[in-house]
């Protein structure tokens, strides 16, 4: 008798690749980033504004990833190129509200500047 896998084993298999992953944004211009999100995770406004959330089937069960990217066209390549057609169910506008030319970098703690008194 076969074991059949549970909803959170099947929901916690990553099927990108780690090579995968570093490839895309030289392949696709796209940067994935969280795959297989849930709920919290898609409702979440600290992600960049020009994220899109990627719905998508796989085995009977659909998926959402958090994808970066110019536009729908690459992510639409990446996604057909590795699942196939009839997989993609739709790439709609990401929760994020944060500006994409900030979003990730380092916050740094500036020192006051001295004030000079004249008069």
């Amino acid at each position: 008798m076969a074991k059949t896998k549970t909803r959170d084993e099947v929901m916690s298999e990553a099927y990108w690749t780690p090579k995968e992953k570093e490839d895309m944004n030289s392949k696709y211009s796209t940067n994935l980033l969280k795959e297989n999100c849930n709920q919290e995770e898609l409702n979440d406004k600290s992600w960049p504004s020009d994220a899109y959330v990627v719905t998508y089937k796989i085995d009977d069960g659909v998926r959402y990833d958090l994808v970066r990217c110019h536009g729908k066209v690459n992510i639409f390549d990446m996604y057909y190129d590795k699942f196939g057609s009839g997989s993609l169910v739709s790439i709609e506008y990401g929760p994020g509200i944060v500006s994409p030319k900030t979003w990730g970098a380092q916050v740094t703690a500036t020192k006051p500047k001295k004030r000079v008194r004249r008069g």
